[in-house]
């Protein structure tokens, strides 16, 4: 199976399968074509004898000894008109070996159980036979048929040789590219070398090149996100190491109390950071998200009744525009997350200085490429120059008033790119913000 596997045994067994059965063929064609031409000139040598000896007055002496001779493959007969024989070739034989009766022209005679070729020609004086036993004239012509397939043979070693060479240096492109991938650590991601590599092996390098592409993005967003992380949960440990402290060296039961307190608030926004950052690596490009029929409108609703008791606490508004049911392909836990982001984001700024709470609105409404959903808020929005840069990890708007992680919006706009959608910041007619996400249906 290993030996199998192999592309160059296989391309050179492919190709020495086709030069045999090439070389079968011709071979065959060429054997056929000589015996057909030895058959035709030994009937025509048959022929001119005949004719010869037809038209002599008598056979000399030095014709009778050369046709007498032993190793001599042809026999000749001749006879009077009216059937007696006047010559054989044959030396001593007395009774005739060819049929007295003869067909002028061509001809196949049985003689002692072997077949005979004769050709007779006929004068007003005498009839004249020449025959030659078709065992020799097939003897002879599968020799001179040998005898010009015989170089094909010879030659087919080298051909399987010069096969497997040329097999071998169509290859080497391949065997470069390969080995210039073994010699690589596992931190190396430049792209392979391209240079002078066959159309038919670029593509394959190419989608290679780029998957490597991909992955040294993967891996510095990775190392980038580590240490972000890294740097924002050392904040709220550090606090809650202050805090735990000040629990300790609390001098009485209301400092304890408000001690408590504090470090209650610093696990809950510990915990949060932790969620956050499990959210967004959930949905970071290649984790893949679970493709299912949901009703988009049903997790609009859930995700508004997780935020309900946030908005009671501060007294916002909060108000749904859905239809009874939007139906799509994608993960509902995913935009489930990301539509309880975007009511908490809204919550948190979408109110002005002197309001008692925030006032948000959702709107989810069906388009011809799939479905439309709108945030919208009466808080002081992003500035137009900012906008580009908040979707980016960790970053908090210099006008929060409350506390966050920073990656609300980046976990909407990763969620929304594992759905194939996308994500837009614009003004709000409230005066605010307005987060647009465009999702496909499939």
């Amino acid at each position: 199976m290993k030996a199998m596997r192999s592309l160059r045994l296989r391309l050179f067994s492919f190709l020495l399968a086709l030069a045999a059965v090439v070389a079968a063929v011709v071979g065959s064609a060429t054997y056929a074509s000589v015996r057909t031409e030895a058959d035709e000139l030994f009937d025509y040598q048959l022929r001119q004898m005949a004719l010869s000896l037809r038209d002599q007055g008598r056979i000399a002496d030095d014709e009778r000894s050369a046709l007498a001779n032993a190793e001599f493959d042809y026999v000749v007969q001749v006879w009077s008109i009216d059937g007696v024989q006047l010559y054989s070739s044959l030396p001593g034989r007395q009774t005739a070996l060819l049929p007295a009766r003869a067909v002028l022209g061509f001809s196949n005679v049985e003689v002692d159980g072997h077949t005979w070729r004769v050709f007779g020609a006929a004068t007003p004086l005498r009839v004249v036979q020449v025959g030659q036993p078709l065992a020799v004239r097939r003897r002879l012509a599968a020799e001179a048929a040998g005898r010009s397939v015989l170089p094909v043979l010879v030659a087919a070693p080298a051909v399987a040789l010069a096969m497997w060479w040329l097999v071998g240096l169509s290859l080497a492109p391949l065997a470069r590219v390969a080995e210039a991938a073994r010699r690589r650590g596992a931190a190396a991601l430049d792209p392979l070398p391209t240079a002078a590599l066959p159309s038919e092996m670029q593509p394959l390098v190419d989608a290679f090149n780029a998957l490597l592409g991909r992955l040294s993005a993967a891996f510095d967003a990775e190392r980038a996100f580590i240490a972000d992380a890294a740097h924002e949960l050392r904040t709220p440990l550090t606090a809650l190491r202050l805090q735990i402290g000040l629990v300790r060296d609390a001098p009485d039961a209301p400092a304890r109390e408000a001690a408590l307190a504090r470090l209650r608030a610093g696990v809950e926004r510990a915990v949060h950071l932790v969620e956050q950052l499990l959210a967004l690596a959930r949905a970071e490009p290649g984790a893949g998200a679970a493709q299912a029929t949901i009703d988009l409108a049903l997790v609009a609703r859930q995700a508004l009744a997780d935020a309900e008791p946030l908005a009671a606490a501060q007294g916002a508004q909060i108000r749904l525009d859905a239809p009874e049911a939007l139906p799509m392909q994608g993960d509902a836990a995913a935009l489930r997350s990301l539509l309880r982001n975007l009511v908490d984001n809204a919550l948190k700024h979408g109110r002005r200085d002197g309001e008692a709470g925030a006032r948000v609105a959702l709107t989810l409404r069906s388009a011809a490429e799939g479905a439309v959903l709108e945030v919208d808020d009466a808080g002081t929005g992003i500035a137009a120059a900012e906008r580009e840069h908040a979707f980016e990890r960790f970053r908090r708007g210099d006008t929060s008033r409350s506390e966050g992680s920073g990656l609300g919006l980046a976990i909407v706009q990763a969620v929304a790119r594992q759905h194939g959608g996308s994500v837009e910041l614009g003004s709000s007619a409230e005066g605010g913000l307005r987060v647009t996400v465009r999702l496909p249906r499939r």
